[in-house]
């Protein structure tokens, strides 16, 4: 299948010249990240110190694109386990070592916002809670899918995919129950429509992970629901943001588990001048308080939600109430830099049933981009009361894209 979607490019733009001409632009994403740990229970902290780099190259003649990318992580500090490696003194670093196809994709641009992508593609619906292309890890997270968009944002759009292979984030040393992939027949729907206050989404999540070694087949889930998300301006540089959400989930497939869930979001932000503050709460209901009959969400950019310490990335049996809040203040133009950024979060976390308090987690970042280069500190803190170990990560990151 890699092979016909790279061979692809070649009979589409090297056929009989016509008055477009074909244009190539280079591609590069280049990171550099240092990502320490330390987490009571294991005997070891966490140094992992990573390079990943993907270069590609986007072909575009008329209304058709070629896109080709590889991605290569290299560990250069290797003490800590990637999930693969064995290293289980060490807290999970998910970045293993990798040099691996990234994408490779043929799509089509036409009239009135409809497109059409088929290959190896990164995917990222929505707020990409469902779905998504896990991109704070070192390996992106792509599908080998069929897509197609249609509509603009204000009316009626639709964004409809099939996705036959899941390639994860574990790199081709994957296996077992971390593979390089994941088969199954993943469905992927929404149908929205735009208006001046916002959009409001009907969505269909059928997530189908077709390998044993993968609990059992145990994440595979169908998930339906509704999203309204828009913005209003209140005044000359005040905006207000929200965003709601409810969905149901239940088995799908060869899930043996026979569960039904709720998901509820509901999240306010306001911005004024430089000041950002944000406020939510999110529910990952649980059905009976078996393992993985909560709403899960493997498909996931997870590092966007439930705190940057990674604790809930598997929901937990009893469900996860998440309470939270943000503040974070941004300049342009200061200190021979394009944009500086630093932003304050804290979460409270609770179980849905059997009224656990999981912990609660704090954290800071600042970010400073000048360019194609980014730069960023950041910190998170998770202090345990029911569930998992105190922890504590640190990441320094330097970025170039171009």
């Amino acid at each position: 299948m890699v092979r016909i979607w790279m061979a692809a490019p070649l009979a589409l733009f090297g056929g009989t010249a016509c008055a477009q001409e074909v244009t190539v632009k280079p591609l590069l994403d280049a990171r550099l990240r240092m990502e320490m740990v330390d987490q009571d229970g294991l005997p070891d902290d966490a140094d992992a110190l990573t390079l990943r780099v993907r270069p590609g190259a986007q072909l575009s003649k008329g209304r058709w694109s070629a896109l080709v990318e590889g991605e290569a992580n290299l560990a250069i500090l290797y003490d800590y386990n990637d999930g693969t490696n064995g290293k289980t003194g060490f807290p999970l670093v998910a970045d293993p070592p990798n040099l691996e196809l990234n994408r490779a994709q043929l799509r089509y641009a036409g009239e009135n916002g409809l497109a059409l992508t088929a290959g190896r593609q990164r995917i990222e619906l929505a707020d990409q809670r469902f779905v998504g292309s896990a991109g704070f890890r070192q390996n992106e997270q792509t599908y080998d899918a069929v897509r197609l968009q249609w509509g603009k944002p204000k009316g009626l759009n639709a964004d409809l995919a099939y996705s036959w292979s899941v390639r994860t984030v574990n790199g081709r040393n994957g296996a077992g129950a971390r593979p390089q992939a994941i088969g199954g027949d993943n469905i992927f729907a929404l149908v929205g429509y735009g208006t001046a206050i916002g959009t409001l989404s009907g969505f269909a999540y059928l997530v189908d992970q077709d390998e044993a070694a993968v609990q059992g087949f145990r994440l595979s889930s169908q998930t339906w629901g509704l999203r309204f998300a828009g913005s209003r301006p209140l005044a000359r540089d005040v905006t207000l943001n929200y965003v709601a959400s409810w969905a149901r989930q239940s088995d799908w497939r060869r899930n043996p588990n026979d569960y039904a869930a709720d998901y509820r979001l509901a999240e306010a932000g306001l911005v004024v001048g430089g000041f950002t503050a944000t406020g939510g709460y999110e529910l990952l209901g649980a059905d009976r308080g078996i393992a993985l009959t909560s709403v899960q969400l493997p498909l996931s950019s997870h590092f966007r939600f439930n705190g940057w310490a990674g604790k809930f990335v598997t929901t937990p049996p009893n469900g996860l109430r998440d309470l939270y809040a943000s503040l974070g203040y941004g300049w342009k133009k200061a200190a021979g830099f394009d944009t500086i950024g630093v932003t304050a979060v804290w979460h409270r976390f609770d179980s849905d049933r059997m009224d656990q308090h999981y912990g609660d987690e704090i954290g800071v970042a600042l970010t400073a981009k000048r360019g194609h280069t980014l730069g960023s500190v950041r910190y998170a803190r998770y202090r345990a009361d029911d569930f998992a170990t105190d922890t504590d990560r640190l990441w320094l990151t330097l970025e170039y894209m171009l």
